[in-house]
């Protein structure tokens, strides 16, 4: 194995991609990792060899960062850090996985177990008036989460990956993709219960039909005497970070208005399907969701394998594809990304995209600007969509850049 430490701007050599930083890690052998933290935020460590085996097994954590500056974050209660996952559980087992090649490689491996730090069925106590910050992971396979609470529950969003918001706000639920993370800062002001839940909208594709999904994934209990101090007051206030507004405002308006200089083109190819398997596929590309939030064609999914679906990084300028991409940037500079999710393949989906080492601003989606950037190092791209990046190449190597569905 090797062990990725995700979002943090280390020294490449010790990056865990196998083949490129270093060699794999032998049954019974060791390597020892150098990690430093340049950036305040949320991070995580996860497997880079077979990782749709190894970190559905439980291979993977959290990292901490607190920001240096006292008053990164408004004040709460408490801190609570939530990893989200998903598990195929069959009767008695986990399903078991493609050993030649991953199975599910359609769509990915969509879970029918919720878990939140592991378990299935999380739990919190919290006294009414409770402000309590969420740090949130998601460490699934393949499954994009849509969270919230339920009416009576305000949920501020603070910060993501690397840093704060320019600007916090209201949501009324988080969307997060697999290897994004979020900081979101909740009151509980009434006595009684909150479920934390995912509210999805699934296909079912025999019917050409879009269904309501509902999964609870844990439960909030808020009862016993106030919280104190009384901090409803502070946080019906939406804040402004200082630090990020300098800095991303000051970027954006020197580097915001160019076009880009380099395109990336996301793909896929399938070879060797079943008749059938590629009549629905291409009816199914007829009617979908521009994120795939649920499993709704498992047996065909988990009948293509990684030999059969080719996911591609495509460069339209050169052609290059995959690993034959080799771009070449000088250290520091601030390199304007365009990531196309091409949506005329036979089975177009979302793509979390990933850069190691680097950190990035997302400047647009469809040519909308983004009003309130934060530093990422991990973006969701909807099938069909294209979305505008500024990267910061400030950290020099060798980096790789992928999508984190795992299949």
């Amino acid at each position: 194995t090797t062990v990725h430490w995700h979002g943090l701007r280390l020294d490449a050599r010790f990056d865990g991609v196998p083949e490129v930083s270093q060699a794999p890690v032998e049954p019974g052998g060791s390597f020892t990792y150098h990690l430093r933290f340049p950036d305040g935020g949320i991070f995580w460590y996860h497997p880079h060899v077979r990782d749709d085996i190894q970190q559905d097994l439980g291979l993977y954590g959290n990292i901490f960062v607190r920001p240096t500056r006292p008053d990164a974050y408004g004040p709460a209660h408490r801190e609570e850090f939530l990893i989200l996952d998903d598990l195929l559980v069959g009767e008695e087992e986990l399903v078991p996985w493609g050993l030649e090649a991953p199975t599910h490689a359609a769509m990915g491996r969509f879970g029918n177990v919720m878990l939140v730090n592991g378990e299935p069925d999380w739990r919190l106590d919290a006294r009414p008036g409770e402000v309590v910050r969420l740090f949130l992971t998601n460490a699934s396979s393949t499954r994009t989460f849509n969270l919230s609470f339920g009416p009576g529950v305000r949920m501020k969003l603070v910060g993501s990956d690397l840093g704060n918001y320019a600007r916090e706000s209201w949501v009324e639920s988080v969307v997060i993709a697999p290897a994004e993370r979020y900081v979101v800062d909740v009151q509980f002001e009434e006595r009684g219960s909150a479920a934390l839940v995912n509210r999805v909208r699934a296909i079912d594709h025999l019917y050409a039909r879009f269904l309501p999904d509902v999964d609870t994934l844990g439960m909030v209990t808020v009862d016993g005497s106030n919280a104190s101090p009384d901090l409803a007051p502070a946080f019906a206030t939406l804040r402004a970070d200082p630090e990020a507004q300098a800095g991303i405002l000051a970027l954006l308006k020197e580097h915001g208005g160019r076009p880009p200089e380099r395109t990336l083109e996301l793909r896929v190819a399938f070879s060797g399907l079943p008749f059938v398997s590629e009549r629905l596929m291409r009816i199914d590309s007829a009617f979908f969701n521009p994120v795939e939030w649920a499993g709704t064609m498992p047996g065909m999914n988990w009948a293509t394998t990684g030999t059969q679906a080719r996911w591609i990084l495509r460069d339209p300028a050169t052609g290059a594809e995959n690993m034959a991409l080799d771009w070449r940037v000088r250290r520091g500079e601030q390199l304007r990304l365009r990531l196309i999710n091409v949506r005329e393949v036979l089975h177009g989906m979302q793509h979390p995209i990933h850069l190691h080492g680097q950190r990035f601003l997302i400047l647009a989606v469809n040519g909308t600007p983004n009003p309130n950037p934060a530093w990422k190092d991990t973006v969701l791209v909807p099938a069909g969509s294209a979305v505008d990046l500024l990267v910061d190449m400030a950290n020099p190597g060798r980096w790789m850049l992928h999508c984190h569905l795992l299949e």
